[in-house]
């Protein structure tokens, strides 16, 4: 979705420490939430809730729920809906588990991303799905998006977006200097030397460290650093074959200057997009509205590829940013809140937000005729959704998060962050990072291994 930068943001520690004290407590002796107060309703209570005089309130600060709550009301007119975004990121987290602890206060429905769902279901925080049917609606959302909302037997949310990454690269820069379109990660590398030979303020890439990334960018590799046995056993493993892949390439770029100094989402950041001087990003399918709010200057000189691989001609990406919405057990009107869920990212609301600039989850928007063929002025008129549907299907199975991600990602700049900065080894960031999030997890209370 638009700005869904976002939606990478961590939280605080503070926040992390609060979910997890409570959501240990809330699952001692049961080694699931799946079953944690069961309560649902039938497709007539449902019909019923949402024909009945009711008002909801909605926490979310994505720009393409404005133009879906208006649908929705005027669809089912005896419901108000009251949105409202109360920040994002930590901002956004941090109110919300206040009102989860304070035991009043939170919003019926509430957008939360996928690799912060984890603490929030953990901490029996959200209403399980699978009792009001949701796990029927499975084959409608991609896998990778499926997965994410499906956790320890139990669905906490309905998928919204998504964010299959490909490789966005300017079109011009490319042939000005005679560079090939790179396919796989080690001519993505000698791409980068030539760029950069060529241009010494011409870069293949910025990256000066961030969290999802770096997770997305492992994911893509084939790792699987992340894993949860029932409630409270975890296994962090940083040092997997598939962490190495990417810190193997991506060692190569930072100690050989070819990655830009500049920060991602700055004004210097699009200044670089626009001028040509940043010449690809690796980064989510909902970037395409970034693109021409942000660098408008540049406008025909994008095109999307699909983005390099270990394995020449072998399909593999992984999914960068994207979340859902999901109900709080507080909610007094939760038939209600879930038929909004079902709207809000079902056919309807998906096609809107998809006309609002968002990359939907939705198998059948993904495979639309309309929507595959449309051709993206901006993009030189390309059919950019050909390429990044496909990633959606190439997206690699089995990427689980912690369950307290969040906190992880907040300690990211003293570990990984620390080699960006000195151009280190980013293995030996990953390993501090690794043995810095193992070390919480066990105060937490979780058993947590390593490797």
């Amino acid at each position: 979705m638009k700005n869904n930068h976002r939606f990478r943001r961590a939280a605080g520690a503070a926040l992390a420490a609060s979910l997890l004290m409570g959501g240990l407590a809330a699952c001692s002796g049961s080694g699931t939430t799946a079953n944690a107060g069961a309560e649902g309703a039938s497709a007539e209570d449902i019909a019923k809730a949402l024909d009945t005089e009711t008002t909801l309130t909605v926490w979310g600060w994505a720009p393409q729920l404005e133009p879906i709550v208006e649908a929705f009301e005027a669809k089912y007119p005896k419901v108000h809906v009251n949105l409202e975004n109360v920040g994002t990121g930590n901002a956004h987290y941090t109110k919300l588990q206040n009102a989860v602890k304070a035991g009043s206060g939170a919003p019926d429905v509430a957008q939360i991303e996928y690799n912060a769902l984890p603490q929030f279901a953990l901490s029996d925080s959200l209403v399980n799905l699978k009792d009001f049917g949701a796990e029927e609606l499975k084959d409608n959302y991609t896998a990778s998006t499926w997965g994410s909302v499906n956790l320890n037997g139990g669905v906490y949310a309905l998928p919204q977006d998504s964010g299959p990454m490909a490789m966005f690269y300017r079109a011009d820069v490319f042939e000005k200097h005679g560079i090939s379109i790179p396919t796989t990660w080690d001519e993505y590398v000698e791409a980068g030397k030539k760029l950069h030979a060529a241009d010494p303020k011409a870069y293949i890439t910025s990256d000066t460290g961030d969290a999802g990334f770096t997770t997305s960018m492992i994911w893509q590799a084939g790792g699987k650093p992340y894993t949860l046995d029932g409630s409270t056993k975890v296994a962090v493993d940083l040092q997997d074959e598939g962490a190495k892949k990417w810190t193997g390439t991506w060692n190569q770029l930072l100690k050989n200057d070819l990655l830009s100094p500049v920060t991602s989402w700055s004004d210097e950041w699009y200044k670089g997009l626009s001028d040509g001087s940043i010449a690809t990003l690796i980064i989510g399918a909902w970037m395409p509205a970034n693109l021409e709010s942000g660098a408008a200057g540049a406008s025909g000189q994008w095109r999307v590829a699909p983005m390099p691989t270990y394995e020449k001609g072998a399909a593999a990406t992984a999914e960068n940013g994207g979340g859902g919405d999901a109900v709080l057990k507080q909610s007094k009107n939760k038939a209600a809140a879930y038929g909004f869920l079902q709207f809000a990212n079902g056919p309807e609301g998906s096609k809107i937000h998809a006309a609002n600039g968002g990359f939907p989850s939705t198998t059948a928007d993904l495979e639309s005729d309309s929507f595959l063929n449309a051709e993206n002025a901006y993009f030189g008129g390309q059919k950019i959704n050909e390429v990044l549907v496909q990633a959606s299907k190439d997206v690699v199975p089995g990427w689980s998060y912690l369950p307290f991600q969040t906190y992880a990602n907040s300690i990211y700049s003293d570990t990984v962050g620390q080699a960006y900065g000195s151009k280190g080894d980013l293995n030996d960031g990953l390993k501090a990072w690794q043995d810095a999030t193992a070390k919480y997890g066990q105060q937490q209370g979780f058993t947590v291994t390593t490797k």
